[in-house]
């Protein structure tokens, strides 16, 4: 389930399960040193925290990673995430070990590369801004594909993440949800963010609004606000189908 906030007002109450966490991990959306809608406000992230802060002393990791491969460590300082007793990562500097999709018939992989970062943690956090790409959504699973290793860079070419080249991007995320489960998205709503391919031609328009709840369920609310679903939502549904066919069998 997924709920919508008034931004103005937010205060993020923890799920009852966050107090049983050793080990949290947030993954904002920071792969570029260009402050909110573009990136994870600190001050959504630092309301997190604070929440995370109520109910437990757990362990909290903040990890993403450049586009191009270059070192996050700055973009981090560009954007302000200076949080008390919070642990900053890049996830370029993670062991990768390689997570088997849960899918019988895939979508697009049967096996992705991630960090062992995720699978350390008790509770995992998707916090991402409220993007609409050439008209369709990126939210907080979009959001996850950060978490993956970068291939290397060819000439002036960015780099792609590790073995998915040529894949279609709706199906890899379709099974990117399925693999690495977080436990919640948060959408940072404040503003909507439109933009085609190019980020620096992008227009913000205010929207006043945080959503949490389960990945799914948040990105799902979001793409029926913006009016078109994106084709991994649907994928996912199809998948979650799936799952529960196999399991009555």
């Amino acid at each position: 389930m997924a709920t919508i906030f008034e931004a103005s007002s937010f205060h993020f109450n923890p799920p009852a399960q966050l107090a049983w966490a050793r080990r949290v991990l947030i993954k904002p959306h920071a792969s570029v040193g260009v402050p909110y809608p573009v990136t994870t406000s600190s001050a959504l992230i630092e309301s997190v925290i604070s929440g995370i802060r109520r109910v437990t002393d757990a362990e909290i990791l903040i990890a993403d990673g450049t586009r191009n491969g270059t070192p996050i460590y700055p973009v981090y300082e560009s954007l302000k995430y200076n949080f008390n007793r919070v642990l900053l990562l890049d996830v370029k500097d993670s062991i990768f070990l390689e997570l088997e999709n849960p899918l019988v018939e895939f979508y697009a992989t049967g096996t992705f590369w991630v960090p062992n970062l995720v699978l350390r943690s008790d509770f995992l956090i998707s916090i991402a801004p409220f993007h609409v790409v050439d008209g369709g959504g990126r939210f907080t699973i979009a959001n996850l594909l950060g978490l993956l290793p970068l291939s290397a860079r060819k000439g002036h070419d960015l780099p792609e993440y590790q073995g998915l080249k040529g894949l279609e991007i709706e199906k890899v995320l379709a099974d990117l949800y399925f693999t690495l489960p977080f436990d919640m998205g948060i959408l940072e709503a404040r503003q909507r963010f439109d933009y085609d391919q190019d980020v620096d031609a992008g227009t913000a328009t205010q929207y006043g609004k945080i959503i949490v709840g389960e990945p799914y369920e948040v990105d799902l609310l979001a793409a029926r606000l913006v009016g078109e679903q994106p084709e991994h939502l649907a994928l996912i549904e199809r998948g979650k189908q799936m799952l529960v066919e196999a399991e009555a069998a």
